[in-house]
């Protein structure tokens, strides 16, 4: 029987995970390693300053008490005791994670880490999914719809995907590529009863650059997104140019 590792940064309580998990039974033996709180935009943070503790919330079902790159090595060296799953699907994140937000993404980042440990995976995101009463069902068939053509038709070593779907029901499917926008983030100074000066960090927002092929315009129009991914950052077409640069080479000098 296959097994499929569900994992997420909203945290194990979040409604997403739960219709996720249900909707994932149908292609094999699902176990949920999720964060026991929420680790939204952390990234691929990976704790290594403290000890983790994992805590059993029913049949297949754990918490760790850290970030979804934790919970995806917990899982695999741990709870599964180093059998690789056969796919790793991460979600449903309660919002969008479209462009450059995906390296915000804690969510993105439990199928990254998955992907860079050989294991095909997926992220999944509905538009809309922290407000009350949202309905994750049609999100959650999306994902076990990718899921099983992932399974069938497998993708190139460490190529993840990122699906976001719009809410309710989406009109189709759309292969997608990262959007791009204007990042601004809002700094909001104050001070606290004992005179101590704290900060707020907050995302302000931005114009989104229109792009037949991006992910925004694909939600947008609700079409669900499907953008393929890879942890390389290796900006290929500009080597030449850095190869270029005349770069002098200094001996360090002792003081």
């Amino acid at each position: 029987m296959r097994r499929i590792l569900v994992t997420n940064d909203d945290g194990i309580h979040s409604p997403g995970i739960h219709a996720l998990a249900a909707a994932l039974e149908g292609l094999g033996q699902v176990v949920v390693v999720a964060p026991l709180t929420e680790a939204s935009a952390i990234g691929h943070a990976l704790t290594l300053r403290r000890p983790l503790r994992i805590e059993t919330f029913g049949t297949r079902r754990y918490a760790v008490d850290g970030t979804p790159t934790d919970c995806v090595n917990i899982a695999l060296k741990v709870i599964l005791e180093g059998a690789l799953p056969d796919m790793v699907v991460s979600g449903i994140n309660k919002g969008y994670n479209l462009g450059d937000d995906v390296t915000y993404s804690g969510t993105v980042a439990g199928a990254l880490e998955a992907a860079l440990l050989g294991i095909p995976a997926l992220a999944v995101s509905l538009g809309q999914g922290g407000l009350p009463g949202t309905d994750f069902g049609p999100a959650a068939q999306v994902a076990a719809d990718v899921a099983e053509a992932m399974l069938a038709r497998p993708l190139p070593s460490r190529v993840f995907l990122n699906v976001n779907v719009p809410p309710g029901e989406p009109k189709g499917h759309r292969a997608t590529v990262q959007g791009l926008r204007n990042h601004e983030t809002s700094i909001t100074a104050r001070v606290d009863p004992r005179g101590r000066s704290y900060y707020w960090i907050d995302e302000l927002q931005c114009d989104w650059h229109d792009h037949d092929k991006s992910d925004y315009v694909a939600v947008r129009e609700g079409f669900v997104s499907v953008t393929p991914l890879h942890p390389d950052m290796t900006a290929h077409a500009q080597l030449g140019l850095v190869e270029g640069l005349d770069l002098p080479i200094r001996s360090a000098t002792r003081r």
